[in-house]
């Protein structure tokens, strides 16, 4: 084993003073892979913050990796912004030490005197986007894994626009971070003490109810509407329960059934390991529901409530799930027809959306006289996009941003995906449809026969530890040298994003672009030790579609070695 290993191992055995993280460090003594894979680097710090495994080690979440963090921001807040603007907004969400980390954040950033303001109980991340606007802060930390297993946490910086931290910031924050010592140079404040003081306060109730005002008011449904959809819903044990029912019961949809197992908060996810809407599994128990009622419409959130999946009933009376893409798309769709029919479409109507999200999003747009932005993976660049907008004077003009990792946002109030507003927008757009005699599933065919049939999938590869990192590295570098052809098609065209192209930022994601249309993206995850591989295909019809996928996955599969 490497001797520094070796030696930040040793260090922590004698430093560490935490009763669980002792025990952790003293199991691992003697098995040099577990050292070696809990301290073989610092948990990566990046534009998505922090997230990992829990337990002992520079390389996972714990208390000392979320103090070094903290102490980290809070350097960068006192470095960036005047005393008076020194405010930091938290919220944390259901996973399992997620309350703690979020107090013991709270702590360091008092104690470098920075005001801190807390929601008193669990929250979904867009409630801690709008609340960093709303409150006037420098910056924003949620403390959440989004839909990773139970095993993971993590922690998302927010900056004073309620984006996820830039590139910039992030590596400014990064610099903090790092000359930082994770014992000796974190300033810290007990939780209570930082209360008394006035240092911390809780975030009032009135922060929700503005930001729910703010989700309502997103509405494009006709006044003679009606709603009267039976819904299930699913926070997966998760942040969405109270948000989402409120909204969607202030909205009029009042027929609202919520699965018991998975209703209330539970880091453990013990019905659902895997807590992602865009996992079938995870839908179980909702589809169970569904079919138990005669449901129309199942809504499941992610713990974090920032993305949202969705199973309606077809014309066969049968639930059918639907993808990011598939939604996102109906949702563009929807939000464009209301808007020219009710006369409030903008002079320059603007739809955002990411590299890897369907084409067919931008042919909508063009349909109805919509302005199709593209931005890299991860939604802080559609929130960014819509701060330029805003810088511009032309907020109005944003419609629509999302990704196909089911997040949607249809409104300006915060600046991150919103699984509260899109959860709203889907009910409504399902009323509208159903008033109309059709099925979204109907809906759907209509517009694939309108622009052609697109199939859209995500191809994800494990590469678990160090030697995994080094093989993503190798296999990325390897691509960079040429791909002749996928799937039996020519590839016209590599575009490479590491230097940054057509105004966007370096990023280590590649497309290959395939003649007669069609591309495929590989890019390692910010978040997960794997490899991501897109492929988009448009196409005659499904069988089509789905033949050309399954040839490029194999040639993928086989240029990547698994």
């Amino acid at each position: 084993m490497d001797q520094t290993i070796q030696q930040t191992y040793s260090r922590w055995l004698q430093r560490a003073e935490d009763k669980s993280i002792r025990a952790q460090l003293l199991a691992m003594q003697g098995d040099e892979a577990a050292v070696e894979d809990a301290f073989f680097r610092e948990l990566a710090f990046g534009t998505g913050g922090l997230r990992g495994v829990l337990g002992a080690g520079t390389n996972r979440m714990n208390l000392y990796t979320v103090g070094k963090a903290s102490q980290g921001l809070a350097r960068y807040v006192v470095d960036h912004f005047p005393p008076a603007q020194r405010r930091i907004a938290i919220a944390y969400d259901s996973r399992r030490c997620s309350d703690l980390f979020a107090r013991t954040a709270a702590g360091v950033f008092a104690a470098n005197g920075l005001t801190v303001f807390l929601y008193k109980e669990l929250m979904p991340t867009p409630c801690l986007s709008f609340a960093v606007r709303d409150l006037g802060c420098a910056a924003g930390v949620v403390v959440t894994a989004s839909h990773n297993p139970a095993a993971y946490n993590g922690y998302k910086v927010y900056g004073s626009d309620g984006c996820q931290i830039t590139t910039e910031a992030a590596d400014a924050i990064l610099a903090c971070i790092q000359q930082t010592d994770v014992f000796d140079g974190v300033c810290r404040m007990d939780f209570e003490h930082g209360v008394q003081l006035g240092m911390i306060s809780y975030i009032p109730d009135e922060v929700l109810d503005r930001f729910l005002a703010a989700v309502r008011r997103c509405s494009v449904a006709p006044p003679d509407l009606r709603r009267d959809l039976s819904i299930v819903y699913t926070p997966l044990n998760g942040t969405g329960r109270v948000p989402v029912t409120r909204v969607l019961r202030e909205s009029g949809f009042t027929n609202v059934s919520l699965v018991k197992e998975q209703e209330m908060p539970d880091g453990s996810f013990p019905t659902c390991p895997y807590p992602n809407p865009e996992v079938r599994e995870a839908l179980a128990l909702g589809l169970r529901d569904a079919d138990a009622r005669q449901a129309d419409l199942l809504l499941a959130t992610d713990p974090d409530c920032d993305r949202v999946g969705i199973a309606v009933r077809d014309e066969q009376g049968a639930m059918r799930l639907l993808t990011g893409n598939q939604v996102g798309v109906l949702l563009l769709d929807y939000i464009c027809r209301q808007r020219l029919a009710q006369h409030t479409m903008p002079a320059d109507p603007v739809m955002i959306k990411t590299i890897v999200t369907t084409d067919m999003a931008q042919r909508v747009a063009e349909h109805y006289g919509v302005r199709t932005l593209h931005v890299l993976t991860g939604f802080k660049y559609i929130g960014e996009q819509i701060g330029l907008l805003e810088k511009q004077g032309k907020a109005d003009s944003y419609l629509f941003g999302f990704e196909e990792s089911y997040g949607y946002l249809s409104g300006t109030h915060v600046r991150d995906k919103d699984a509260v507003n899109a959860s709203l927008m889907i009910c409504e757009m399902y009323a509208f449809y159903k008033q109309a005699g059709l099925t979204l599933t109907q809906r759907l065919d209509e517009l694939y026969r309108t622009y052609g049939f697109y199939l859209d999938t995500l191809h994800s590869y494990q590469f678990a530890g160090s030697a995994g990192m080094q093989q993503m590295a190798r296999i990325m570098q390897a691509l960079r040298g040429g791909v002749d052809t996928l799937g039996g098609l020519p590839v016209a065209e590599t575009l490479d994003y590491l230097p940054g192209r057509n105004g966007l930022p370096s990023s280590d994601v590649l497309q290959f672009l395939l003649a007669g249309g069609g591309w495929v993206v590989v890019r390692p995850s910010g978040t997960e030790p794997k490899l991501k591989v897109y492929v988009s295909v448009c196409a005659d019809g499904p069988d089509k579609a789905a033949a050309v996928t399954a040839a490029v996955e194999a040639d993928m599969r086989r240029l990547l070695g698994v």
